[in-house]
């Protein structure tokens, strides 16, 4: 039996990916199809990173495909290509940067900070280049969380910097240029420029992803996020508890209104399992973030357990996702980083690239 295309493009149609939940063949994902007598060749192109599962999912279509009648052999191969996606109007993206995610809470002691280290070094695992900011200029917290503590950048120009380098990441925070001692005694506009240079005087190089990592609240640094830097989409970590979600709420609110779409909720200390005898407790209370979830149209990315090792391993200059990849929190961050990638992936291009530069003179 002659195979034709349309009978591969079937068989492919009905393999569902395991992130967007889509087949590949209506997302367009499949690229150079060819049949030859019998022999099968094509790629699978995601637009999110994916790296531990790559081999799952070749696995996957090629077995799909193999059971097309005709069929002896296939060749497939599964691959990443991130593009940059659409900010706020009036709004380009960053040189470097392809796409910003702003790591937000409406408190803070809800575990925003490891959550935003955490998920940009799960996206650094799953195959794409990462760059975090560290953006809370009153209370810095990336030097400690990878290991830089006293380390600072340098400049070869005396006008730029170059990030900061761990665990594959680039890195910038005011921590590198402050002693870890000093108090940022500044007022608001001292705070909104100081990210500002952080942010445009640090030379990214090709990121993929840059993960901000925002002070708590919705006072000026986040206002200057969403009127000035092209930010591709934000994240709002919260708790189960009431108080919490209260706060979150409002950050929800607050990206909303500036024109900053919300990727989705993360749940932080949503149980406690006793490392001793196992006991599982819901310390903060049960499903509050996927009540807000369901609440806003939203979507929960992903629920963290309370655990000592979390904290041991941040506070070490180790985050989980490094320090105990096996573990089953290194496992959520992963989900939670691949999900992220979906969402934006899922979002309009940018195409400002695209259209020329038009410069009207006298002559």
């Amino acid at each position: 039996m002659a195979v034709t295309v349309e009978a591969v493009q079937a068989a492919l149609s009905s393999f569902v990916d395991p992130n967007t939940q889509k087949d590949y063949v209506s997302t367009r994902a499949v690229k150079n199809l060819k049949v030859d007598d019998g022999k099968v060749s094509f790629g699978i192109e995601l637009g999110y990173p994916a790296k531990t599962q790559i081999d799952s999912i070749r696995a996957a279509v090629v077995d799909a495909v193999k059971a097309v009648p005709g069929v002896t052999g296939v060749e497939a191969s599964v691959s990443m290509k991130i593009v940059a996606h659409a900010v706020q109007r009036n709004l380009k993206p960053l040189p470097g940067v392809k796409n910003i995610i702003a790591v937000a809470s409406g408190k803070g002691g809800v575990g925003k900070s490891t959550t935003a280290v955490n998920l940009a070094l799960a996206l650094s695992a799953e195959g794409a280049k990462v760059g975090l900011l560290d953006a809370d200029i009153y209370g810095p917290s990336v030097p400690q969380m990878l290991g830089l503590t006293g380390q600072q950048p340098e400049s070869e120009d005396g006008k730029t910097m170059a990030p900061m380098q761990a665990f594959g990441l680039q890195a910038m925070s005011i921590g590198f240029m402050v002693d870890i001692d000093s108090p940022m005694v500044w007022r608001g506009p001292m705070v909104t420029q100081a990210l500002e240079q952080l942010l445009s005087q640090t030379n990214w190089q090709d990121l993929d992803y840059l993960v901000v990592d925002m002070p708590p609240g919705t006072g000026d640094t986040q206002l200057t996020l969403a009127q000035k830097v092209p930010v591709t989409g934000a994240v709002i970590v919260t708790t189960p508890q009431d108080i919490a979600l209260i706060d979150a709420r409002k950050g929800f609110k607050m990206f909303e209104k500036v024109g900053i779409p919300i990727l989705g909720l993360v749940e932080n200390m949503s149980i406690h399992i006793c490392s001793k005898c196992g006991h599982e407790e819901h310390i903060f209370g049960h499903g509050g973030a996927e009540r807000m979830a369901q609440d806003y149209g939203a979507e929960l990315l992903g629920a963290l357990p309370l655990e000592l090792e979390i904290r041991e391993l941040t506070d070490a200059g180790k985050p989980t996702v490094v320090g105990a990849p096996n573990s089953r929190a290194a496992e959520i961050y992963r989900a939670i980083a691949r999900r992220v990638g979906v969402k934006i992936a899922e979002r309009a291009k940018d195409m400002s690239s695209k259209f020329p530069n038009i410069v009207v003179q006298n002559t």
